[in-house]
């Protein structure tokens, strides 16, 4: 799923918030929207970019993060709706763990593969690159998407860290607290990417197709270049994300995305994956040979 997609419209309905904010009772129906926390938060500080050392991650593509863990063959399908203008989206993104290893700004980092698809049209295929150091952080350290329209590649927004000025950053630290600063997801100044994130709420129940989850953290994600709008991602102990919704005043999309598959790839599934996504970092060498092509291939891990 693309980490936060533009966001500007004015506040909607009352109904249409407690889409955007799903929390559901022990019955499993939604009965009210996530509310920031108050509990006083531990000491422990996200690290920023400038702490980051290849030296603090002896076993980086080892992601057992408990909000967010990366196990090769898992493939999470997620589907909602989303608004353009007055006319409502059909969406559903796949995401896949692959086998595959990528070394990133001189850390071996996972290789994820996701589909991004509107109306039953894929719109976007991205590779993205995460790692996770020895205190427990998951870093993301890049991402080349592909954007299409009517099966063409349009666009292919690619950043990686350590190249053109870009740095990594936390996708999901080791312990999220309420009441402390944002931190950032990653900084590609090339192509504008500068998403953040930051604990919203923790201790939430919320129901999806695949399962009820309890302990949920909810994480807000934004960017300082467009106000008054952001994602909540909610994320279950030891499955990950398993809910997308919204929020703020400006917020255009309104997209809302619930977990409706969950399942571990056999051999054959996850070779496939695997084909699938050394397919697109093949494109990617051709596409971006300056950048991209400051790297070495994916291998199999």
């Amino acid at each position: 799923m693309r980490d936060r997609r533009p966001v500007r419209l004015a506040i909607v309905a009352v109904a249409a918030l407690l889409l955007a904010f799903p929390a559901c009772s022990d019955e499993g129906t939604s009965t009210g929207t996530a509310t920031p926390s108050t509990a006083a938060p531990p000491a422990t500080a996200v690290p920023t970019a400038d702490e980051f050392d290849p030296a603090d991650f002896g076993d980086p593509t080892t992601v057992d993060n408990r909000w967010f863990p990366l196990v090769p063959g898992t493939q999470m399908t997620w589907e909602g709706q989303a608004l353009d203008g007055r006319d409502k989206l059909q969406r559903k993104v796949v995401f896949t763990v692959t086998d595959l290893e990528k070394e990133i700004d001189g850390v071996p980092a996972v290789v994820v593969w996701e589909l991004d698809y509107t109306d039953g049209e894929l719109e976007e295929a991205e590779l993205s690159f995460f790692a996770q150091d020895d205190g427990g952080n998951v870093w993301h350290l890049g991402e080349y998407p592909e954007e299409y329209e009517e099966g063409e590649i349009v666009k292919h927004p690619l950043w990686l860290a350590g190249l053109e000025e870009a740095l990594p950053g936390i996708h999901m630290p080791a312990e999220p607290a309420l009441h402390t600063p944002s931190y950032a997801q990653g900084w590609g100044p090339a192509v504008g990417w500068d998403d953040r994130g930051d604990t919203y709420a923790v201790g939430e129940h919320t129901c999806t197709d695949v399962d009820c989850y309890d302990d949920v953290l909810v994480a807000k994600e934004f960017s300082r270049s467009e106000p008054g709008a952001f994602q909540l991602k909610y994320y279950a102990p030891g499955v990950g994300n398993v809910r997308v919704g919204w929020g703020g005043p400006n917020e255009d999309e309104h997209e809302v995305l619930v977990l409706t598959g969950l399942v571990q790839l056999d051999a054959d599934g996850l070779a496939e994956a695997r084909r699938n996504a050394l397919e697109q970092e093949v494109r990617a060498y051709d596409l971006s040979p300056d950048v991209y092509g400051q790297t070495q291939p994916a291998v199999q891990g």
